[in-house]
């Protein structure tokens, strides 16, 4: 379906699908409900999700987020984030006798799985990403000494190898599709024997938020995204309207972040947020326009999503069980 070509009055072209997707929909349910059934101080390595919104509401609740394992007191509980974690994060836990509940997004898990696989192999592994994101650090961490990070294509040129007809490429999921398919093309050119991962890593729900932000783009004079400046699929959402004939595109945390200038000349405003927002934000956004005049709201809809995942094994299992006796914060 194409964007609604009407362009009378002021008007909220409203992406569809939108914010939490089904692998942080668990992340936080995980931290929620292990709240309830251990209770605090419960650890969390890393922002369970990248959004500021979810990790304020759950440090409420007495989640306690640490950047390394080694910040969790020795045998308490910690939660490792919906990016996932190298194979050294889990010997240190199981070193310092922590109880671990891994919310890794299964879609992570597959990467990660893939380049087990292809390291077990012997191929070369060229990780399409964004130096630094906890994503990365994470699926580098299963065989570093295969892996070569590629961020983006103008790092292709940069890239070697032991053999060319030897080589793979994965990706972190939440990247761009344009641009890691740019990367590959580049790296294709380089080695024609590249050989593709068996399914795309990019995730379902930063595709459908790209493809659903493409069809609103050309329409819109302005579009907003929700999402926190350190979520990777957020910052690809401004990318992806700029690129689709947006006027402009600006990422904020929530309503109190726009700016009203940039609604002058603005007669259509397309809207989405990141796959790790909460729809209150959303919904806090549209009051805010709403108020300013833009109450036709039309929904662009790329895709259905039914996906769900289920909740860790470890939590699963503790919650068939008998209640514990909750824990106290000290």
């Amino acid at each position: 379906m194409t964007a609604p070509t009407s362009q009378r009055g002021k008007r909220v072209l409203l992406a569809a699908p939108r914010g939490v997707c089904a692998g942080v929909d668990r992340a936080i349910q995980t931290v929620e409900l292990a709240l309830e059934r251990y209770g605090s101080p419960l650890y969390v390595r890393h922002e369970i999700v990248h959004n500021q919104h979810v990790i304020k509401a759950l440090e409420k609740k007495g989640a306690i987020f640490v950047n390394e394992t080694d910040e969790v007191p020795d045998g308490h509980t910690v939660i490792f984030s919906a990016h996932g974690v190298a194979p050294v994060v889990h010997a240190e836990a199981a070193r310092r006798n922590l109880t671990v509940i891994d919310a890794t997004c299964p879609l992570v898990t597959k990467v990660h799985k893939e380049a087990v696989r292809y390291a077990k192999e012997d191929f070369d592994i060229l990780l399409i990403g964004h130096e630094g994101h906890e994503e990365v650090i994470g699926t580098s961490g299963e065989a570093p000494d295969h892996i070569t990070l590629v961020d983006g294509p103008d790092d292709v040129k940069n890239v070697e190898v032991r053999d060319p007809d030897k080589v793979v490429w994965l990706s972190q999921t939440t990247l761009s599709v344009d641009e890691t398919m740019e990367t590959v093309g580049a790296l294709k050119g380089r080695f024609p024997n590249l050989l593709s991962p068996p399914s795309d890593d990019i995730c379902y729900a930063s595709q459908n938020r790209q493809v659903a932000v493409k069809q609103m783009g050309a329409d819109a004079d302005l579009v907003i995204v929700v999402g926190s400046k350190n979520s990777s699929n957020s910052v690809r959402l401004v990318e992806v309207a700029l690129g689709a004939g947006a006027g402009a595109a600006h990422l904020v945390d929530g309503a109190e972040e726009i700016d009203e200038s940039w609604l002058q000349g603005v007669s259509t405003v397309g809207l989405t947020s990141g796959a790790s927002v909460p729809k209150v934000l959303v919904h806090g956004v549209l009051d805010w326009l709403a108020q300013r005049g833009y109450e036709d709201v039309e929904t662009v809809k790329a895709a259905e999503e039914s996906i769900t995942f289920s909740l860790p094994k470890e939590l699963r299992r503790d919650l068939r069980a008998e209640p514990a006796a909750p824990k106290s914060l000290p």
